[in-house]
């Protein structure tokens, strides 16, 4: 007899379950986003155009290993995460250190762009529920709001700290808040579960941008002045170490979930 897990073929589902474990790597790798780009365009010197072409061609790479993978699988999956997290910071770098877009406009454009792309998503396959993404159309439509929501929060995140001027810490203790908010919304309203997830989602981006910067920018900046390359390293050692403890013990693996369960 087929259970209502495997009619929903949730050992197919292409990225992990909402755990904490998912929101610690999350927070953890947009830190990542935002020092991993600094350091890779003023501490080695590569400049935005060249760290932007090089992370992007990484990105690629990495994209065609989780597309490829049948299931999810933790390192690919993460790995893909923290490149489109310091490719989301890098394209909203571009826009406004090398063309001159006000964080304005950028977040509005990263905003619509984001909302096209919902639209189109729902409007093809009628629900944007993570727990739907086991195709490649799904998939495609997944990593793509992904890639937007770190360049949406990334410009939003900036437009808070630098250009309202309330500093990194205020601007990640507003984001916290504002995050707790919709937790709180979600726990009330289970019927807003997945609108929920895609607004925490956006959130932690500019949370953990902004803890990055306070951590690594210059005292006189506003910043504990720690610098990019330290924070960078310890952040994506402690995303590893997570990493593995998950590909161990599948914690976060829907298809051993529904096994377990199905053994209960």
């Amino acid at each position: 007899m087929r259970t209502a897990n495997s009619e929903a073929g949730l050992g197919d589902i292409k990225v992990p379950r909402i755990t904490i474990y998912f929101w610690l790597i999350k927070i953890m790798a947009t830190t990542v986003g935002e020092t991993a780009a600094d350091f890779l365009n003023e501490g080695l010197g590569l400049g935005l155009a060249n760290t932007t072409l090089v992370t992007a061609a990484i990105l690629i790479g990495a994209l065609v290993l989780q597309f490829r993978s049948s299931r999810y699988v933790p390192w690919t999956y993460w790995l893909a995460v923290v490149l489109i997290s310091v490719t989301g910071t890098l394209i909203t770098d571009n826009l406004t250190d090398s063309l001159g877009v006000p964080l304005e406009l950028s977040s509005l454009l990263f905003a619509v762009l984001l909302a096209i792309v919902f639209f189109l998503w729902h409007a093809s396959e009628k629900t944007l529920s993570i727990h739907s993404v086991r195709t490649p159309r799904r998939e495609a439509f997944y990593w793509l709001s992904i890639l937007f929501t770190f360049a949406f929060g990334t410009a939003a995140g900036d437009l808070l700290s630098e250009g309202l001027g309330l500093g990194y810490l205020e601007a990640a203790a507003i984001v916290a808040a504002l995050t707790a908010l919709t937790y709180l919304a979600s726990r009330i309203r289970p019927s807003a579960a997945v609108p929920a997830f895609w607004a925490a989602y956006i959130l932690t981006r500019p949370l953990g941008a902004s803890l990055g910067d306070y951590l690594t920018q210059p005292n006189d900046d506003g910043g504990l002045g720690w610098g990019t390359s330290g924070i960078s390293f310890f952040f994506l050692l402690a995303i590893i170490v997570l990493v593995v403890y998950l590909t161990k013990t599948r914690r976060d693996d829907f298809g051993a979930s529904s096994s377990l369960e199905q053994k209960s």
